[in-house]
């Protein structure tokens, strides 16, 4: 098996920021996002349900969600997720700064020779 074909851990941190892109194009239940954070990101995060679970209360407790039950395409009752303009702001901050660290660990990284 190569590296590619296995899953990553998320980074710590990671998992609401992204969690906060998946619901910028509209509300979502649980199974939703992770089928669509595993689908983006070529399968390379397979989510347990806990911690997502987990961070979906967390985000909701700081108000940067709001949720509501409805029912799925599959006639099923579930809990529906939406960024809030508080998730909202904070998602353009995250993103800005995660960027940010991004962009300067793969410069970092990219030397392939010692400088100064």
């Amino acid at each position: 098996m190569s590296d590619l074909d296995e899953s990553v851990p998320l980074l710590k941190g990671t998992l609401d920021l992204l969690i906060m892109k998946a619901l910028i194009w509209g509300p979502q239940h649980g199974y939703g996002i992770s089928s669509w954070l595993e689908q983006n990101a070529g399968g390379a995060f397979k989510l347990d349900d806990s911690p997502l679970y987990q961070a979906l209360q967390r985000m909701e407790g700081r108000g940067l969600l709001s949720a509501g039950w409805g029912v799925t395409e599959n006639n099923r009752k579930a809990r529906y997720y939406r960024l809030t303009a508080a998730g909202r702001r904070k998602l353009r901050e995250e993103t800005a700064t995660w960027l940010r660290y991004t962009q300067s660990v793969t410069a970092i990284l990219s030397i392939t020779r010692q400088t100064g």
